[in-house]
């Protein structure tokens, strides 16, 4: 008898959450800042604990920082924020703004859609809280890495439909948007591939069991073609990634519909780069991530 998609997304966090997480040696970034906090937030899926890099050398006096909201990746399943602190720690010392690490809820435990209601609540807090975190939640940006990028996404969607913050930026790393089609169907250009078709339908199955509410644009942003009014975005995809050609398609669609966008395809590498490496290549992205912020939030 085949196991079920809830034991073996069980099985991927017990087993290999902590190899998923793993992060290359020479893409981490200890330190700045030398700490960090954390605090939580309630949202309507739970409380939510985050973690808080602030910049180092902010003057305690004078305008507050810009802020960032990050979301990890993990295929919905993995709860390992810290995998993001080599990001973070970046982000915050050159981009010059607050970055919230965001540890939401993962499936199976927490299906659809207890992540997208926390990303979304997390995000308001922090635009409306600036004066309680000590930060501009005015200047604020969303993104994220894999199903963070998903979560991002979403968050900009629910942001633009409710019209209560406007991000100025959102960064979507290698995200999957698109959960109706069949992995198999989507290409890989490499021979072995990080993502392999039954890895990413045991995310999918895990985290979006109801298969009839997959094309649901909180589940598939890049199906929605509805994109009009959503935040600028910066799109990085992966060379021989499974899930580039969705992300190319999203960029596009958003270039379409008015959004501004910069793309940027990185070639030669695969899914989740900027963690694993080419480190050339990952430091390049990171460093266009860090740039844009600094930019698009006025840092």
């Amino acid at each position: 008898m085949p196991l079920s998609p809830r034991f073996q997304a069980r099985a991927i966090q017990l087993l290999l959450g902590a190899t998923m997480a793993r992060v290359h040696k020479d893409l981490r970034f200890a330190e700045v800042p030398k700490h960090t906090e954390t605090l939580q937030v309630e949202t309507g899926a739970g409380p939510v604990t985050c973690t808080v890099y602030r910049p180092s050398g902010t003057a305690p006096v004078g305008p507050p920082a810009p802020v960032y909201v990050n979301f990890h990746g993990g295929g919905f399943i993995v709860g390992r924020p810290e995998q993001d602190d080599h990001l973070c720690r970046r982000i915050a010392a050159t981009a010059g703004c607050v970055v919230i690490n965001v540890d939401y809820a993962v499936a199976p435990q927490r299906p659809f859609p207890a992540a997208v209601t926390q990303a979304y609540d997390v995000t308001a807090w922090v635009a409306a809280n600036g004066d309680k975190g000590g930060w501009d939640g005015s200047r604020l940006a969303v993104g994220g890495h894999s199903a963070g990028a998903n979560l991002a996404a979403t968050v900009c969607r629910t942001a633009r439909d409710r019209g209560t913050f406007s991000p100025r930026l959102q960064i979507l790393d290698s995200g999957p948007l698109d959960m109706v089609t069949d992995p198999a169907a989507k290409l890989s250009r490499t021979e072995k591939p990080l993502l392999t078709p039954r890895l990413m339908r045991i995310f999918t199955d895990a985290y979006a069991p109801d298969r009839a509410g997959r094309a649901d644009p909180l589940v598939s942003p890049g199906l929605a073609d509805d994109l009009a009014g959503l935040a600028p975005a910066l799109v990085i995809t992966a060379e021989n990634d499974r899930l580039r050609d969705e992300g190319d398609a999203y960029a596009k669609a958003l270039d379409a519909a008015g959004v501004p966008v910069t793309h940027r395809v990185f070639e030669g590498v695969d899914h989740y780069f900027t963690h694993t490496g080419p480190v050339p290549a990952g430091k390049e992205a990171i460093t266009l991530m860090a740039s844009t912020l600094r930019t698009a939030l006025g840092a």
